[in-house]
C-alpha cells in the first residue's frame, strides 16, 4: 500500500506546470452573493503624433510600355534621391504599388484603339520628424513626385499612453461602482472581472495633395495638433 501511495504521488508530481496552471484556470469564478454591477468605463488620454506616413509616387504616360516604364524608373529614382538627403531611413520606405497598364481610345463601331501606357511606382514613407515633413514634401514634388497623398498623423508606440488610459478606466469604473454603493446603502465587496473592449487611437485618413498648389508653395507647413487615445474595460462589481 506505501508503495502503491509513493507511486500516485510521484505521478502528481510530475505533472508539468502548465497542466496545473490550466486546471487552475479552469476553475469557476465564486459566486456573485450580492448586488451585480455592470459598468463600463472609458478611459482617454491625449498625445501629440511622432510619425507622419505619407504616400508617394511617380505616374508617367508614354506611348510604348518601355518607355513609360523607363521614365518611372528615372524619375523615381530622383524621389527616392530625395528623400535619402532628407535623412529618412531605408526602414521608413516602402514599396506600395507598381502598375503598368495600357490606355485605348474608344470610338463607335470601331475595335478600342491602343494610345498610350501609364506607369505607377507608388511608396508609403514614415517621417519621424513631423516638423519637416511638408519641407520634404516639397522637394519631393520638385524632384519629379506627381502623386502625393497625406500626411497621415499617427503615434509610432501608444502602448505607455494606452496603459495609462486603461489605469483610467479601471479608476472610473471602481469610481462609479461606489457611487452606486452608496446609494444603494451598501459597499463594493470585490471587482469580480474586468474585460477590455480594445484600445484605440484615430488615424486620419490621408488627404490628398494637389501637385499644382504644392509644387507653388514655399514651405508647406504640417501641424501635428493632438490626437486621442482611448481604451474601454467591461467590468462586473459584487455590491454587498
Amino acid at each position: 500500500m506505501k508503495s502503491m501511495w509513493m507511486a500516485l504521488a510521484l505521478s502528481a508530481a510530475a505533472l508539468p506546470v502548465t497542466s496545473v496552471a490550466a486546471q487552475a484556470a479552469e476553475l469557476p469564478m465564486p459566486p456573485i452573493t450580492g448586488t451585480r454591477l455592470d459598468i463600463s468605463a472609458t478611459g482617454e488620454v491625449t498625445r501629440v503624433p511622432d510619425v507622419a506616413i505619407i504616400s508617394a509616387g511617380v505616374v508617367t504616360r508614354q506611348p510604348t510600355a518601355s518607355a513609360a516604364m523607363q521614365e518611372n524608373a528615372s524619375r523615381m529614382e530622383r524621389v527616392l534621391a530625395a528623400l535619402k538627403r532628407a535623412g529618412v531611413a531605408d526602414r521608413d520606405i516602402q514599396t506600395s504599388s507598381l502598375n503598368l497598364n495600357p490606355e485605348y481610345r474608344y470610338q463607335e463601331n470601331q475595335p478600342p484603339q491602343l494610345v498610350a501606357y501609364s506607369a505607377s511606382n507608388q511608396v508609403s514613407i514614415r517621417f519621424r520628424d513631423i516638423r519637416n515633413s511638408g519641407r520634404i514634401l516639397d522637394a519631393l514634388v520638385s524632384e519629379g513626385a506627381n502623386q502625393v497623398n497625406g500626411p497621415s498623423l499617427t503615434i509610432d508606440k501608444p502602448e505607455s499612453a494606452l496603459d495609462e488610459a486603461r489605469e483610467q478606466a479601471i479608476a472610473k469604473g471602481r469610481a462609479r461602482a461606489e457611487l452606486y454603493a452608496r446609494a444603494m446603502g451598501k459597499r463594493v465587496a470585490r471587482i469580480v472581472s474586468v474585460s477590455e473592449g480594445g484600445g484605440s487611437y484615430p488615424v486620419p485618413p490621408p488627404a490628398p495633395v494637389f501637385m499644382e498648389a504644392r509644387a507653388q508653395a514655399a514651405d508647406t507647413k504640417v501641424v501635428a495638433g493632438e490626437q486621442k487615445l482611448q481604451v474601454t474595460l467591461s467590468m462586473v462589481f459584487d455590491l454587498q
